[in-house]
């Protein structure tokens, strides 16, 4: 089943290679995930504007505390990250592809490169001075941009055995100079205002509880002038006449989030409106659901290998609980309910900004 590019919001003149039709196989089983951090919060219905970040549906448990769910999110990473690093290598990020294409595993590890460098692109970011990767996973996206730009990095992960990896991949490729990965949750990040040019999180915000406090920390450590980066899953924009998502996508998310351990989904126009609250520039985004495709098929057949079974039942129930849900995320996709999104911006300067609040503007 193709799936059909949702109209983006604010959309750049930028366009991928090709965005046309693409086609996942329905009838592959047991995949392995490739969630970057997890909770145990579920979906809300709706997402105008997130209802103010506090509006729910089903709450299975009702609520969770912070402590258990990064707890949850840690002890995943924890389990499943070397099966990951194992089979795929250091980048635990979608790849991207032409559609249809016909790839090979070596042309995945390309294709995951080549998100960093589409992802890029689309932002317009040339050059970086400091950035911070926002759920880093075991570093691939900082170590990338450290040697492409000279950078310095600075990764946060809420897994202890992701952050104690991704500094010995660094320390081996002779970059400890240039990046360094810590503990730290996302929502408090252990940085100053406006510390970076560059910040960046690469499929991490759909695993953010709070969305609101999300984009809020993103701003807060950007610098006057940053480019912000946000490449995440969401659920597809409501309709006009729509206040919530029909009830079977509802059902169909809440069945994910139950096997993912995912908080609420929001949708691309529900980070726009987020970060327009903050007076933000330059806000664009697109749907490149078509151009990840190819990535998920992968996965699975990876999952069926001997290597990729056993090592998957060795990784533990958390990481093969979110294998059996994953057809249900390509379902996801060919339904249209899924969306590959990206979302970029940029922090206004200080002057710029200042002169806009004296003269009446903000």
């Amino acid at each position: 089943m193709s799936f059909t590019a949702a109209t983006p919001i604010h959309t750049s003149s930028y366009a991928p290679s090709s965005l046309h039709s693409n086609r996942f196989d329905p009838t592959i089983q047991s995949p392995i995930p490739l969630r970057r951090s997890f909770s145990s919060f579920t979906p809300r219905r709706t997402s105008p504007l997130l209802a103010a970040a506090a509006t729910t549906t089903k709450t299975v448990p009702d609520q969770m505390d912070s402590d258990r769910l990064q707890k949850g999110i840690a002890e995943f990473y924890d389990e499943s990250s070397g099966l990951w690093e194992s089979v795929w290598g250091e980048h635990m990020h979608h790849g991207f592809y032409d559609p249809d294409s016909s790839v090979s595993l070596s042309d995945h590890r390309a294709a995951q490169i080549r998100m960093i460098d589409e992802t890029l692109r689309f932002a317009g970011v040339e050059a970086a001075m400091a950035a911070v990767d926002v759920g880093c996973g075991i570093g691939g996206s900082s170590r990338y941009l450290a040697r492409k730009f000279g950078a310095k990095c600075r990764g946060i992960t809420l897994s202890p055995v992701q952050a104690k990896r991704a500094q010995a991949i660094a320390a081996a490729e002779g970059l400890s100079d240039k990046v360094s990965f810590e503990v730290a949750d996302a929502l408090n990040q252990p940085f100053s205002d406006g510390e970076f040019d560059l910040v960046w999180s690469m499929e991490s915000g759909e695993h953010m509880p709070d969305k609101s406090k999300f984009v809020s920390e993103l701003v807060r450590v950007a610098a006057p002038g940053a480019t912000i980066i946000i490449v995440t899953w969401c659920h597809r924009d409501l309709g006009p006449s729509e206040d919530s998502l029909q009830p079977w996508e509802d059902k169909l998310l809440q069945k994910i989030c139950d096997g993912f351990y995912l908080p609420a989904w929001c949708s691309t126009a529900d980070y726009v409106k987020l970060l327009e609250s903050h007076n933000l520039q330059d806000i664009k985004t697109a749907d490149w659901s078509q151009n990840v495709a190819p990535f998920w098929p992968a996965v699975i057949r990876s999952a069926l290998t001997w290597k990729g079974f056993t090592s998957l039942l060795r990784s533990g129930w958390k990481t093969i609980k979110g294998a059996l849900v994953m057809p249900l995320m390509i379902e996801g996709f060919n339904k249209d309910l899924i969306k590959f999104a990206i979302i970029t911006c940029r922090k206004p300067h200080m002057k710029l900004h200042t002169a806009k609040y004296q003269k009446g503007v903000l």
